[in-house]
């Protein structure tokens, strides 16, 4: 279930380009930290002339102890652009944490993760009680985060272009390493969802999947962010459900993909 959410002004404690074009945000946040889960993101506002909505992105790393908030995001439009120029000691708005997150259940599990969707699987395996394998889907040879994930678990990697591990997707890993768990997590692209769908209705495995839609509000009021659902839901009375406010994290028959 969704906590209760914060407006706070966070301070940059850093900022780097960890792979072409994907970035690395470390932020004081610890209002928000104290509340986060696995699984939940936040809004982060430009504060630019108004004509930017808030960036959605979902949590790295919430780290308690010290009060800091980890976003690793890709720039994809000019909202991240903007960001990715704020250098340490500036300081942005940000609203959470927000949506729902993982469950947490199962003893032997799969943690996986697709191009930007791998960040949110870092502190899902640091606070999982029982055993994970992660595995991780990339473009290309650049690995961020595998290293850091590999201090929780054996960590197997597809690379689309065949340059490192597997060639192909996070299921011809699964498959060459002949690897076997009982409960799926998972955040990526929509086909890769798809597929993983698939894979535990053959298998008769519990899947839950983080669903990465484009959000305005954040927090379900307009409705700009709704994936198809298999039942009706009780706020829009059609088969919709909202991915910012219902989500992101879905069982994965909850969902049309």
């Amino acid at each position: 279930m969704e906590k209760s959410k914060e407006m706070i002004t966070s301070r940059i404690i850093s900022q780097e380009e960890i792979a072409p074009g994907v970035y690395d945000l470390r932020l004081e946040a610890e209002a928000i930290v104290q509340k986060a889960v696995p699984g939940q993101f936040v809004n982060v506002y430009l504060d630019t002339d108004g004509k930017l909505l808030p960036r959605p992105i979902s949590i790295c790393e919430a780290d308690v102890k010290t009060g800091t908030l980890r976003l690793v995001y890709r720039v994809a439009g000019e909202g991240t652009k903007l960001l990715a120029r704020k250098p340490a000691g500036h300081h942005v708005r940000i609203l959470g944490p927000l949506g729902n997150g993982f469950p947490m259940e199962g003893q032997n599990v799969f943690l996986i993760g697709g191009g930007i969707g791998i960040p949110p699987m870092l502190e899902l395996a640091k606070r999982f009680p029982g055993d994970v394998q992660i595995v991780l889907g990339y473009a290309d040879k650049n690995l961020f985060l595998a290293e850091e994930l590999g201090e929780y678990g054996p960590v197997y990697v597809s690379t689309d272009d065949g340059s490192r591990g597997t060639s192909g997707n996070v299921i011809d890993a699964m498959r060459a390493n002949d690897l076997k768990a009982d409960v799926i997590y998972a955040c990526g692209p929509k086909p890769m969802l798809r597929s993983l769908k698939e894979y535990a209705m053959r298998h008769e495995m519990t899947c839950w999947l983080s669903m990465e839609e484009r959000m305005a509000c954040g927090v379900g009021a307009c409705l700009g962010c709704v994936c198809e659902t298999t039942e009706t839901d009780a706020h829009s009375n059609v088969k919709n459900k909202r991915v910012c406010k219902d989500g992101p994290v879905f069982r994965a028959e909850e969902i049309q993909l």
